[in-house]
């Protein structure tokens, strides 16, 4: 047998899924978070879901894991001390960067630019040029690299970035003075700047470069870590990192490239989501992932998740592909607080984590959460993890009770205040990925998943006109579940800048079909079968003068059958669905990328058996919730004894082992064939 094992790292629970190739049966398992060392509590997990499933670490063929070292590191400022090998008279590159001026009230402020990853002390120069089109006009300084590389290694650098003009035409400099690094920096490792993102603009380049050096020694020791720990349990198969595009990378690479799994958290939601959505038979999708500490949200049409050019952690935005996810600091850990100075209501974006927790874990907490307000509403039972996690009510009522003091309110609308602003937070996020970026949000499911996701998605698709509201199978570890059913994805870059009317179909498709066989023999090595891999391209386009490219992605067939014309009719649309206008300008064509992937794994989704409609077998007991400024009495289901075609009437709290979905007084939810539990308004049904 053949089993895949997902493996999602968040900041309250670490969350896993085994998968059974063969049979389509699954387990999962959630148990806290250590963020001191996170693959304690992988290695915790991993023993766990073994024995729920009766196999050893040696059954376990892939290992899939999406993790945020590398975005911690960046976030807390933990990276390596980089140093960087410049052109001579570019040594300032990092610290120029690019002008922002901010708009609106915020325009009169002085906004401090944040402190270069690669410090002006740790940069130096050297002689030696490539011009624009790639050719050699100055000889590189050997002797110079070897006295900058010494004058790096007394600074104490724990990494090294080399990024030259013009090297994404030609990297031979570059090259060499890798060369000259490992004998001069034994142990030190190197990013290229032609190997990391083959691109024109020197700052884009150098920034994602340094980016990818400062988080690499981090990724590195990680990752080793995490393979010398499994391989000590047994483990013998292929360990798999997810990227923050949603494709997965081998874990050797990830140690090369981290820059590249910057957002590899988020992303598996989204490839978590996008599995339920094609056996569920929905094509558009919004997602809402709510954890502990942050809630991720992201669009999906046709089946394609939206992907972006530029992958932003914090302050910092590098050149490397990823989902269109967007982060707001509203979850489960959120902390509700009334500041003296306004007396009015706010919840996060700090949070109470996984230590101390929410009040109602009972592990030191003392700050009201959002989970607090949950449990005190009732939407929350105590009960959680299929009874091995009790939740203390008493307490989480004591410590909203601080809030609705400070408020001079109730208890009940306190705590329901603080469901509001959470959800309302949610919907802020949710607007930006599809209001804001010309999407009609009532075309749209809402998916709620994540610890807290199904408590609040019902809530949220009334504010987004998003129906149906779908608590997915196993909400709370999709993350882990998308880790488990991607697939093997690999890109490559090169700039063109070229202008459409000079360009021919024939001058794209060799350029492309070199890149194509590029990115084939990478999966090849990594070892996907040849004839598991497909191609698909991704072309930047612009108005000529324009400071910003559109990616368009488009498969080599259609580029052949619909021509440069083709390619430019789709950048008009897509432009003017993004900014309401177009332009007569002549169109640009600036950066070309190929993408190889590897074949999704075919992994079915259980039908559940049929059942008459009538939920009552699944019933736990009977409960009360306040909901809608009264208390009313509500049902709480066994979602383990749903059966298909079943249909419950809100109010109604639905519990599993990873999560609990909530169903609103004037709402109902009806389960799917494979098991999705899809809320929608009474009065449509």
């Amino acid at each position: 047998m053949t089993y895949r094992l997902g493996v999602d790292v968040g900041g309250t629970f670490t969350d896993l899924l085994l998968f059974d190739e063969a049979s389509g049966a699954f387990w999962r398992h959630k148990t806290p978070s250590t963020p001191h060392d996170s693959s304690e509590g992988i290695l915790n997990g991993v023993k766990a879901i073994m024995a729920q499933a009766g196999i050893t670490a040696e059954d376990i063929t892939y290992f899939l894991h999406g993790t945020t070292v590398a975005t911690n590191a960046v976030l807390e400022g933990k990276g390596a001390r980089v140093g960087l090998v410049t052109t001579q008279g570019y040594r300032d590159i990092m610290q120029i960067a690019r002008s922002f001026v901010p708009g609106g009230l915020a325009a009169w402020i002085v906004w401090p630019k944040p402190q270069p990853l690669a410090r002006l002390e740790h940069t130096v120069e050297v002689p030696g040029r490539m011009d624009a089109q790639g050719r050699e006009v100055a000889p590189l300084d050997e002797d110079a690299v070897r006295a900058a590389l010494r004058k790096l290694k007394g600074d104490g650098i724990e990494a090294l970035t080399v990024s030259l003009m013009n090297a994404y035409l030609n990297g031979a400099h570059e090259a060499r003075i890798g060369q000259i690094a490992a004998e001069e920096l034994p142990g030190i490792p190197v990013s290229l700047s032609h190997e990391v993102l083959p691109e024109m603009q020197e700052y884009e380049r150098t920034l994602s470069t340094v980016a990818n050096a400062a988080v690499r020694p981090v990724v590195s020791k990680y990752v080793s870590n995490l393979r010398n720990r499994l391989a000590a349990e047994g483990f013998k198969g292929r360990l798999s990192l997810l990227r923050s595009d949603g494709g997965l990378m081998s874990s050797q690479k990830a140690e090369e490239h981290p820059v590249n799994i910057l957002m590899s958290g988020p992303a598996g939601g989204v490839t978590g989501a996008l599995w339920v959505a094609k056996n569920a038979g929905f094509e558009n999708i919004l997602t809402l992932d709510v954890g502990g500490t942050s809630t991720d949200v992201a669009l999906i049409q046709g089946l394609e998740p939206r992907r972006q050019r530029t992958t932003e952690v914090g302050h910092l935005s590098v050149r490397a592909s990823a989902l269109d996810v967007k982060t707001v600091g509203a979850g489960g850990g959120s902390i509700a607080h009334v500041p003296q100075l306004t007396g009015a209501l706010r919840v996060g974006p700090e949070s109470a984590g996984a230590v101390p927790g929410p009040v109602a874990y009972n592990k030191g907490g003392t700050l009201p959460t959002v989970t607090d307000a949950n449990v005190v509403l009732g939407y929350l039972p105590e009960d959680l993890l299929g009874g091995s996690f009790k939740l203390d009510r008493e307490g989480a009522k004591a410590a909203v009770q601080t809030i609705a003091d400070a408020l001079g309110v109730t208890l009940m609308e306190a705590a329901r205040g603080i469901i509001d602003i959470v959800n309302e937070n949610m919907f802020g996020a949710l607007r930006m990925i599809s209001v804001q970026q010309g999407y009609d949000p009532r075309e749209f499911a809402l998916m709620g998943f994540g610890g807290a996701g199904p408590l609040h998605v019902n809530a949220v698709a009334r504010l987004m006109g998003s129906w149906p509201a779908i608590s997915p199978v196993s909400p709370g570890v999709l993350c882990a579940l998308g880790d488990a059913t991607t697939r093997m994805r690999t890109e490559t870059a090169r700039s063109f800048s070229r202008l459409a009317k000079d360009t021919s179909i024939a001058d794209l498709v060799t350029v492309l079909d070199d890149m194509a066989e590029q990115t084939r023999s990478e999966l090849v090595a990594d070892g996907v079968p040849e004839n598991q891999i497909t191609s698909l391209f991704e072309i930047d386009v612009r108005y000529a003068g324009q400071a910003f490219e559109v990616p368009l992605t488009i498969t080599q067939a259609v580029l052949e059958s619909d021509g440069i014309e083709g390619i430019l009719a789709r950048f008009d649309e897509e432009h003017l669905r993004l900014f309401t206008f177009n332009m007569d300008t002549p169109h640009e064509i600036v950066n070309l990328r190929a993408v190889a992937q590897g074949q999704a794994p075919a992994l079915p989704a259980t039908e559940l058996p049929k059942g008459d409609g009538d939920p009552s077998a699944a019933k736990i007991r009977d409960h009360v919730v306040w909901i809608d400024g009264a208390e009313r009495a509500a049902v709480i289901y066994d979602r383990a004894k749903l059966r298909q075609g079943d249909v419950i009437e809100g109010p109604a709290i639905i519990t599993e082992m990873d999560s609990t979905t909530l169903v609103e007084h004037d709402c109902r939810a009806a389960v799917d064939a494979v098991g999705n539990i899809l809320i929608t308004l009474k009065a449509k049904g």
